[in-house]
């Protein structure tokens, strides 16, 4: 037979070896539709808000809350907290597999060299003498390249960089995870102080009743069982402010946790000062912008764009592969004769190969990954989903309460001053009894409430910066050359 008719066969056998293999993952196709942006209908629940470019918030928004010493705590818990140090050690799982990604496109080349002394037994010897001993020298090299094709080996480092990327974004939305929490604990641990002031207030404002009930009884004016209700109610304010204690406590410590620290570093934070709530105010370019703000939504996008490329890399197992090994060395009994041609040796060995029949495991692995896709891309439409909602519920809630709480202050005001007004005729004998009873519950309750309402508006700015992303802008990474490509496979 000549070569060239050879050479023909061989080519139409890897001709439908080739086809045999394309056709091996027909029907396996991905359904994830990513969601987009603009077809999401926000401008009825975003309506009337004050649009500005500015709106953005920046890298270090808490600076805005005014309070030096939160900005400290915040750094102190970025540097400190296990839960940075847990997305810092995800981020290098995710960048080593990456690079192990990459090396595995590269050729391998491997040397050895060894000495080996031998003595041969009795049955062993051909002379059977069983004293015969020998030296074997051996020194070689091996390459080995796997031709990558289809570029299977390129998509599977491909989708390793951008889990990595993924990775390195997760970073930044626990470093803002980390920050919101932080600044909301302050925020709480400002407010049990403020619980803590109002509850020690009413128990002074009781035990004055108390007092006054006491001279009421002795003057004949009250009746023991009016003394009996007033010392109910100083035991009453006594247990709210050892509950108020209690709250002012484990705040301290709420926060040390956050700060990665024991609970005594709560001890030794000042007290807060009061908070500035944030302006209401959104960036003119919400929701389109949006997508690169959040550090959820990139890092969803890479995953995204991971998974397609994994699919791309399951593909190319069903085709032929060209793989190259290569040996050369020389070995040798005789130390002088080492190096000669008779000690030399070399292979080399192109091989081909192709799975024709696997019982269905590649098809298997290729669905899996398809499933993964669909996955991620469901993950990406919760995470965009989800944000608009944030900036939504956020923007909503922020843009009343400020009535809320001047409708408030002046229920308080004027709690104040009955009280004041019910106590001077109560102190004077010509009161009732159950008016600065009724008075006195009105205006602890209108206090606790303001300072529910303001504490609330500070945590609603808090989630607002959240939800806006908190000055991430993918720029600061160190793929930055780089973005999430499209979100279709």
């Amino acid at each position: 037979m000549s070569s060239k008719t050879l050479r023909t066969g061989f080519s139409l056998v890897l001709l439908a070896m080739t086809l045999a293999g394309c056709a091996n993952y027909s029907g396996l196709n991905t359904e994830g539709v990513s969601l987009e942006a603009k077809n999401l209908k926000a401008g009825q629940s975003l309506s009337g808000v004050t649009l500005s470019p500015a709106a953005w918030p920046n890298s270090d928004w808490w600076k805005s809350l005014g309070d030096p010493q939160l900005d400290g705590l915040i750094r102190e818990a970025l540097h400190d907290s296990p839960d940075m140090q847990i997305a810092d050690a995800r981020a290098h799982q995710a960048s080593a597999a990456a690079y192990a990604a990459d090396a595995a496109r590269m050729p391998t080349v491997d040397a050895s060299a060894g000495v080996t002394r031998s003595r041969l037994a009795r049955d062993q010897d051909p002379t059977g003498q069983g004293d015969t001993y020998s030296t074997l020298r051996n020194i070689g090299a091996s390459f080995n390249y796997n031709f990558d094709l289809w570029g299977g080996q390129r998509d599977a480092w491909e989708a390793a960089l951008g889990q990595a990327r993924a990775a390195e974004v997760d970073q930044q939305a626990a470093q803002l995870t980390l920050s919101a929490d932080v600044a909301r604990a302050y925020s709480d641990l400002g407010q049990a102080h403020i619980v803590y002031d109002l509850s020690a207030e009413d128990l002074k404002r009781t035990r004055q009743m108390l007092d006054l009930s006491q001279r009421r009884l002795s003057a004949g004016i009250d009746s023991q069982y009016q003394f009996q209700q007033t010392e109910s109610l100083e035991a009453t304010s006594e247990a709210n402010l050892i509950d108020a204690e209690k709250r002012l406590q484990s705040a301290k410590i709420a926060l040390a946790v956050l700060l990665g620290k024991g609970p005594d570093r709560g001890n030794e934070i000042a007290r807060p000062k009061v908070l500035q709530a944030s302006a209401v105010a959104l960036p003119s370019v919400l929701p389109a912008e949006l997508l690169g703000r959040r550090p959820d939504l990139v890092a969803a996008r890479w995953r995204v764009e991971a998974a397609s490329k994994n699919i791309d890399a399951g593909k190319t197992r069903f085709y032929p592969n060209l793989n190259l090994s290569a040996a050369a060395g020389a070995q040798s009994l005789l130390g002088d004769a080492m190096f000669g041609s008779a000690s030399r040796f070399f292979n080399v060995g192109p091989t081909i190969s192709l799975p024709i029949f696997d019982g269905g495991r590649l098809r298997a692995d290729l669905d899996s990954r398809d499933a993964d896709y669909d996955l991620a891309v469901a993950q990406y439409n919760k995470s965009l989903v989800k944000a608009l909602g944030d900036v939504s519920d956020s923007i909503n809630q922020l843009r009343d309460i400020g009535r809320q709480i001047n409708a408030q202050q002046h229920a308080t005001d004027i709690a104040q001053d009955s009280y004041n007004t019910v106590v001077q005729r109560y102190g004077s004998g010509i009161g009732n009894y159950l008016d600065v009873l009724s008075i006195e519950q009105q205006l602890l309750q209108a206090q606790r409430q303001l300072a529910n309402l303001n504490a609330e508006q500070i945590d609603l700015s808090i989630q607002l910066m959240q939800a806006l992303g908190g000055g991430f802008t993918p720029d600061t990474l160190a793929s930055a050359n780089t973005s999430p490509a499209t979100l279709s496979h």
